[in-house]
């Protein structure tokens, strides 16, 4: 019989400003659930991001149902496992552990969030070749969902070129040579005037980190531009496109579908997406469809 209560929880340094917390706790409230979701942020404990292993272990004992894992912990975590998804096995990445009859396995909801994401709001774009700048943690899920989706070649853009080529690299590996490539920020606008779209995965745009991730003037009708940033859900990239005539997508969708998957992943039960992206429309503070 289903259970009608649950303990989760979310691991990360600097999680205050969260939405995961109010996205699974609202929908669970309508699901007639009695559902807390935790933030456990090691910032606040003053511990390091070594120390996941044992909160991990510590929420298992005390009863907790599952934890998301964001930064920095999302790779550290996997050698406490017991168990990986095929998925979080081939990103090296892990952001939802479920407690299952004494055993944590790991998931990556990132992945098919973005991809949930990009099928809805951007459905009949051209894929032939993408740019992605951005090769951290959101940038490894985004780089393998936009392949799976169909992408021919995805170039890896990112300041740090050991981190590009790393990406590109096991974006090979994972879904054949020639599929990912790699280059420095220098060659975004050679890479953008033959792109069909670029997916943006840095933090620039965050309220904490305003600003433009490339100059406006590299954007182009022909462009489409994919967000991974989801506060503000307007970012000024997505805003300077917009009056580009730039296809667009905010990362509200990326942010709501991976909470969707976790959800079902902790409670087994099916969640309603259309009322989880009206949620975050109004916990964010703008209102940002694709078009």
């Amino acid at each position: 019989m289903a259970k009608d209560s649950y303990l989760v929880g979310l691991i990360g340094a600097g999680i205050g400003p969260s939405l995961s917390p109010a996205l699974h706790e609202r929908e669970a409230d309508r699901q007639g659930l009695r559902y807390l979701y935790r933030l456990i942020d090691i910032d606040v404990l003053g511990i390091g991001p070594q120390a996941v292993g044992d909160l991990l272990r510590a929420a298992r004992d005390t009863g907790f149902d599952g934890l998301n894992i964001t930064h920095p912990c999302k790779q550290l975590v996997i050698e406490h496992l017991d168990a990986l998804s095929p998925q979080a096995e081939a990103l090296g990445a892990v952001n939802t552990v479920v407690f299952e009859d004494g055993r944590a396995i790991g998931h990556n909801t990132d992945v098919t969030g973005f991809a949930a994401s990009f099928a809805r709001g951007l459905p009949d774009v051209p894929l032939e070749k993408v740019v992605q700048l951005g090769a951290g943690g959101a940038g490894a899920a985004v780089a393998h969902a936009t392949l799976t989706l169909g992408a021919e070649q995805v170039t890896v853009v990112d300041a740090l070129a050991d981190r590009a080529a790393d990406l590109a690299a096991s974006l090979n590996r994972h879904f054949g040579e020639g599929r990912a490539a790699h280059a420095s920020p220098d060659r975004l606008p050679d890479l953008l005037a033959s792109a069909d779209g670029i997916v943006h995965a840095t933090p620039t745009g965050m309220a904490a980190h305003p600003g433009l991730p490339f100059a406006a003037e590299l954007l182009h009708p022909g462009l489409w531009v994919a967000e991974v940033v989801y506060r503000p859900l307007e970012t000024e990239l997505l805003r300077t496109a917009r009056a580009m005539g730039c296809a667009t997508l905010d990362g509200g969708g990326m942010a709501v579908f991976q909470a969707v998957d976790a959800f079902r992943l902790f409670t087994g039960r099916e969640p309603d997406s259309a009322r989880m992206l009206a949620d975050i429309a109004e916990l964010a503070g703008a209102v940002g469809t694709p078009k």
